[in-house]
C-alpha cells in the first residue's frame, strides 16, 4: 500500500477544511493546492467529483531530508488527496513516504521517511 486512507461522512468542502486543520495541528503546512476537478473542467471540459491535492510539508523534516539527499526535493511535498466518492462520502489519502522513498539508497533518509510516515498516519487517524 502506498497511501494511508480514511473515509469521512461529511461534505467535500468540510473534509478539505478539516484536513488542512489536522495537518496544521500535526506540524504540516500546505504549500500547494491543486483543484483537480476545476482543472479537468477547464482544460478538458470533463465533469468529475471533487478532488483536491494538498501539498503538505513539515519544514523541519523536509530540511532534514534535503540535508541527506538534495534531490529528494523532487519527491516533496507530501501529497494528501481529498476526493468525493460515489454515495456521498469523502476519502482522504496521504502518501506513505517510506513507500515513495524506496527508490533512494540512503538509510538515513529512510529513517526520516519513517518519522514522517508516523506523522502522516497520525494525521489520517485524527480526521
Amino acid at each position: 500500500m502506498y497511501t494511508f486512507d480514511k473515509q469521512l461522512n461529511t461534505t467535500f468542502e468540510a473534509a478539505v477544511t478539516r484536513t488542512r486543520e489536522v495537518l496544521a495541528a500535526h506540524g504540516f503546512g500546505v504549500l500547494t493546492e491543486i483543484d483537480v476537478q476545476k482543472t479537468m473542467k477547464a482544460k478538458l471540459e470533463v465533469d468529475m467529483p471533487g478532488y483536491v491535492i494538498l501539498g503538505a510539508c513539515n519544514p523541519k523534516m523536509a530540511y532534514e531530508a534535503l540535508k541527506l539527499e538534495p534531490r529528494v526535493g523532487a519527491m516533496l511535498p507530501c501529497n494528501v488527496i481529498v476526493r468525493e466518492l460515489d454515495g456521498g462520502s469523502v476519502e482522504v489519502s496521504a502518501i506513505d513516504p517510506v513507500a515513495s522513498m524506496t527508490a533512494i539508497d540512503n538509510d538515513a533518509l529512510h529513517a526520516v521517511a519513517g518519522t514522517v510516515r508516523t506523522m502522516l498516519s497520525d494525521v489520517i487517524q485524527a480526521l
